[in-house]
C-alpha cells in the first residue's frame, strides 16, 4: 500500500456508502458531493490500493475481492470511532466513562466511600477508580493527568495548589482517644492541658511539627511521646492496651473500635483543612462528584461507650 494517509475516516466514510449504495451517484447525493468528486476520489483509494476496488458495470458498481477485503475494515473502523464518539460524548457529558479518585488513607474510612457510593447510584453509567496516597502524591498524579479528582490536605506539609483548582470541603477536627476506663472517659469533652502527663501514641513525619506539638505548645506544655505507631488504625491498639493516648481525626472516627472513647477537645482544638483538588478543565463527572464531597455529613462516633 502506498498511501496509508490516503484512509483517513472521509474517505472511508465515502468508500463505505458507494458500497452499501452500489453507485457513486446514489453516493454523492448522500454527502452532498458531485458525482465526478466521488469518482476522484474513489480513484485516489484505488491508487493508494494498488488496484480497483469497484468494477464499473452499466448501471452501477460492485466491489472487486479486494474492496470487499476492505470494505470489512472500513465498517469496523467506522463502527469504532462512532463509539469512541459517543464514549467521549459520555465522559464530557459526565454520563460516561471513567473516573479516576485520589484520596488520602482516612479520607477513605467514611467521607470518599460514602460519596462515591451516592455518586454510583446517580450516574451508573460512570466507571469508577480509586488510588490512594498522600497528598503530595496525588496532586503529581493530577498534576500528570493520572487523576481526574483527589481528595487531599493540608496536613502535614502544608497545601500547594499551584496547577490545579481547589474547592475546600470540610475541616477535619483532631479528637481525643481514650481507653475505656481512662479517668476522662465520662467527660462530654476534654482540655488538653488535662493530658499533659499523658504518654502519646503518635509517629510525627521526620523533620515537620505535627498538629500535637503545636496544640500541646499553646496549652503550655510539650507532649511526652511513648511508642512510634504511624496508621491511625494501628494505634488503636496501643491506646486499648493502655499505653497511652493519641489523636485521631474525625474524619477517621467510624474506624474507632468501641472499646475505646472519643472526645472533643475544647478550646483551641487541633485540626487540618481537607480539599478537593481538580485540573484546570475539569470533567463534567469530577465537578458532581466533589459537590457531592461537599454535601457529605460524615456519622461520626465522637462518643463511643
Amino acid at each position: 500500500m502506498r498511501d496509508l494517509n490516503a484512509l483517513d475516516p472521509g474517505a472511508l466514510r465515502l468508500f463505505h456508502e458507494v458500497a452499501t449504495g452500489g453507485s457513486f451517484t446514489a453516493a454523492a447525493e448522500l454527502l452532498g458531493y458531485t458525482q465526478s468528486a466521488v469518482s476522484r476520489r474513489v480513484a485516489a483509494l484505488e491508487r493508494a490500493t494498488n488496484g480497483p476496488l469497484f468494477e464499473r458495470l452499466p448501471r452501477g458498481v460492485r466491489l472487486t475481492p479486494a474492496g470487499k477485503a476492505l470494505h470489512r475494515h472500513a465498517v469496523a473502523v467506522l463502527d469504532r470511532l462512532e463509539r469512541a464518539g459517543e464514549e467521549l460524548a459520555a465522559i464530557h457529558t459526565g454520563r460516561g466513562g471513567t473516573l479516576r479518585v485520589g484520596a488520602f488513607a482516612t479520607a477513605n474510612v467514611d467521607l470518599v466511600p460514602g460519596t462515591l457510593k451516592r455518586f454510583a447510584e446517580r450516574w451508573p453509567e460512570v466507571e469508577l477508580r480509586l488510588i490512594e496516597g498522600l497528598t503530595s502524591r496525588l496532586m503529581d498524579r493530577l498534576r500528570g493527568g493520572a487523576l481526574d479528582v483527589a481528595v487531599i490536605s493540608d496536613y502535614p506539609a502544608g497545601l500547594s495548589a499551584e496547577g490545579v483548582r481547589t474547592v475546600p470541603l470540610r475541616e477535619d477536627r483532631l479528637l481525643v482517644a481514650l481507653p475505656g476506663g481512662h479517668r476522662l472517659a465520662a467527660e462530654a469533652d476534654v482540655d488538653l492541658r488535662d493530658l499533659a502527663g499523658e504518654t502519646w501514641i503518635e509517629a510525627a513525619p521526620r523533620g515537620q511539627p505535627t498538629l500535637l506539638v503545636t496544640a500541646c505548645a499553646a496549652a503550655g506544655f510539650t507532649p511526652r511521646s511513648g511508642l512510634r505507631v504511624a496508621e491511625w488504625t494501628g494505634k488503636f491498639g496501643f491506646v486499648a492496651a493502655g499505653l497511652g493516648v493519641t489523636l485521631v481525626p474525625e474524619l477517621a472516627a467510624r474506624a474507632v473500635p468501641r472499646d475505646l472513647v472519643l472526645r472533643p477537645l475544647r478550646g483551641m482544638a487541633p485540626a487540618r483543612k481537607v480539599y478537593a483538588a481538580l485540573p484546570e478543565t475539569p470533567l463534567p463527572a469530577a465537578l458532581e462528584l466533589v459537590e457531592m464531597l461537599g454535601e457529605w455529613r460524615m456519622c461520626t462516633t465522637v462518643s463511643p461507650t
